[in-house]
């Protein structure tokens, strides 16, 4: 748990604020699942040697197989507390991560929206699973919420990207802008805004936790604010950082929100 705690604390900063607020009886599950994501992540990131193997044996857990390491044990566990999570949240996670070896490159916003799911839809999934759900469409809802949170991401870190040989930003947004890239970004953040709507009109469905994920959603998402307010001083790149104190107002004035 003191290594879950850790890893959140240290790379997830938004969402360590709002997951000590959530309910005793999920919040050591939610920071389980969030190590469990965030090691395979980084194993691809830091080009750890061991990356390939170990996603194709977490992938090979889910599709029926023996755990192998300490990622598929973790799975397992919580899948008997939460039977509900979907392995093939797990298998699409996997594949995400398999496309960020190497350079990465997008034609379409379907390519950019697919990948999103895989990296970040996967986990609201099995996220909403552990905090329960009151009804089927609030899986769609948990996509939609992570592909919002993936695509801010991508907004966000375009430089650092850049120097990863990523461009995550399709090809297809950037010629409808007639090869401005202000304007290109003017383009993403609408579309990640319009993925926050969907996504957060699902908060309700959920059994516990509603309010935390509201905030810590709404927490991200004043990243895109930042963003906006970058590209009317036309500044590119960007790497737009919201303010603790903001972030705790946003996140204090959702917890106080009467439903």
């Amino acid at each position: 748990m003191a290594e879950a705690m850790a890893a959140m604390s240290r790379h997830a900063r938004t969402f360590w604020l709002a997951a000590r607020l959530l309910p005793a009886t999920v919040r050591h599950d939610v920071m389980l699942l969030y190590l469990v994501c965030r090691t395979l992540d980084d194993l691809v990131d830091e080009g750890d040697p061991s990356a390939q193997r170990r996603l194709v044996e977490v992938a090979a857990w889910a599709a029926g197989g023996s755990p192998v390491g300490r990622e598929e044990l973790i799975l397992q566990h919580l899948r008997e507390r939460h039977p509900a999570i979907p392995l093939d949240a797990v298998t699409d996670f996997c594949a995400g991560q398999e496309q960020d070896f190497g350079q990465v490159a997008f034609r379409t916003e379907a390519e950019l929206d697919l990948y999103a799911y895989r990296v970040a839809g996967t986990v609201g999934r099995m996220m909403a699973a552990v905090l329960g759900t009151r009804a089927p469409e609030a899986d769609g809802a948990a996509r939609a919420l992570g592909i919002a949170l993936q695509r801010t991401n991508v907004l966000r870190d375009v430089e650092e990207d850049s120097r990863r040989g990523r461009s995550y930003l399709p090809q297809e947004s950037l010629e409808l802008a007639s090869g401005d890239r202000v304007m290109q970004m003017r383009i993403e953040v609408a579309i990640a805004q319009h993925w926050y709507e969907r996504g957060l009109a699902g908060v309700p469905l959920l059994q516990q936790g509603g309010r935390v994920v509201r905030g810590a959603a709404q927490m991200y998402r004043a990243i895109l604010l930042e963003i906006e307010r970058n590209l009317v001083r036309q500044t590119l790149p960007v790497r737009a950082v919201v303010p603790a104190r903001r972030k705790l107002r946003i996140l204090a004035g959702e917890m106080l929100r009467i439903a």
